[in-house]
């Protein structure tokens, strides 16, 4: 190949790349935008323990939990229908460290419902830190859910409590209601958030979690399980903004 003609080929190529680079773009320009999801007198919103305890300052705070509130705030507008969760633990409570001599908050014990991370004593009942935070402003919301309130068993899922066989009659609550569709936004993801999202799914619910919406505190790789098990229950792991709002 002579030198003139090592040119042309390499402009021919350069070219053609570059046609098939902007073909591309413009075919990307061109896809329409993924439909937004709407929401519908059949979805609930489920704001799960949005508590001084978990947020900034408290004693079992999650990390930029704060941030929730204004997304959670503005969300729960177009959502006619609302459930709130607090947790509501007895003093000395099974699944706090201190209830067991010589345990640390985050390890494990056995219990006989199974396996229990020790907390932090948090959300006692009539404390201030088990307060719903001030600034959650919904109110529209027609139940809260309280959970954990038996000294002997932990609770962490809106609709069963850690034993597994014990249930807070929200699943009745909504199929009662003729609500389908479940919304779960809230503290913490890797917790209460996702055992809520995943029994919902087991009572034959259709489950999204708002990812934006949540957050979590990712103790021993416990936020990448967490979204891992959502998957495999068929979860749907969503955006606010994938939201008709």
């Amino acid at each position: 190949m002579t030198i003139i003609e090592r040119r042309r080929f390499l402009l021919t190529a350069t070219a053609l790349a570059a046609s098939s680079a902007f073909s591309g773009f413009a075919l990307a320009q061109t896809q329409p935008a993924a439909p937004k999801i709407k929401i519908d007198d059949k979805s609930v919103l489920i704001v799960v323990d949005v508590q001084n305890c978990f947020l900034p300052g408290g004693s079992l705070a999650v990390g930029k939990g704060e941030e929730v509130i204004p997304i959670i705030n503005r969300l729960a507008k177009s959502f006619v229908n609302v459930v709130m969760t607090q947790d509501w633990h007895t003093p000395g409570h099974v699944s706090f460290a201190s209830s067991h001599a010589g345990k640390k908050p985050f390890e494990m014990i056995k219990l006989p419902y199974g396996d229990q991370v020790l907390w932090p004593d948090h959300c006692v009942q009539g404390t201030d830190g088990a307060l719903i935070h001030k600034d959650i402003n919904i109110p529209h919301a027609q139940l809260v859910i309280r959970k954990g309130f038996r000294k002997t068993v932990d609770s962490y899922s809106a609709f069963r409590e850690a034993d597994r066989k014990t249930v807070t009659g929200l699943s009745a609550y909504l199929k009662s209601r003729g609500l389908t569709r479940v919304f779960v936004t809230g503290l913490a993801t890797d917790f209460c958030v996702a055992w809520t999202a995943m029994d919902a799914r087991r009572e034959a619910f259709e489950v999204s979690v708002i990812e934006d919406a949540c957050r979590g505190i990712d103790t021993q790789g416990s936020l990448a399980k967490a979204w891992d098990a959502m998957k495999k229950a068929g979860v749907k792991r969503i955006q606010s903004g994938d939201l008709a709002v």
